[in-house]
């Protein structure tokens, strides 16, 4: 798996990652029945509200090769800030347009 994470960018300063990269790592949680090696192609933030650019970022990631999209946890579930992305639905929706069908997109990276 080549994997493009997108995180929220109100996080930042919050959060750098370490949840993330722990759940690839260790193939937890979604990443738990991938039996391939994990690659994180990039690690990058939506843009910021209302997360337009995460298509330009989409884009960028799978013309670097991932086959796989995740949204970090901080967008579907507002770890660490207990605020999830009220644009997350709408945000997954173009970017899944963007990516096609044959990129993978997840909702989450860890618990």
């Amino acid at each position: 798996m080549k994997l493009g994470i997108i995180r929220c960018r109100q996080t930042e300063d919050y959060c750098p990652g370490t949840g993330d990269f722990k759940a690839v790592r260790e193939k937890r949680g979604i990443f738990s029945d991938v039996e391939e090696e994990i690659e994180i192609i990039g690690f990058i933030n939506c843009g910021g509200c209302p997360g337009k650019k995460a298509v330009l970022r989409t884009r960028e990631l799978i013309k670097r090769g991932a086959d796989t999209i995740a949204f970090a946890s901080c967008i579907q579930r507002g770890n660490p800030i207990g605020y999830p992305c009220p644009f997350a639905k709408k945000m997954k929706e173009i970017v899944q347009i963007e990516a096609g069908d044959s990129v993978k997109i997840l909702d989450y990276t860890h618990e």
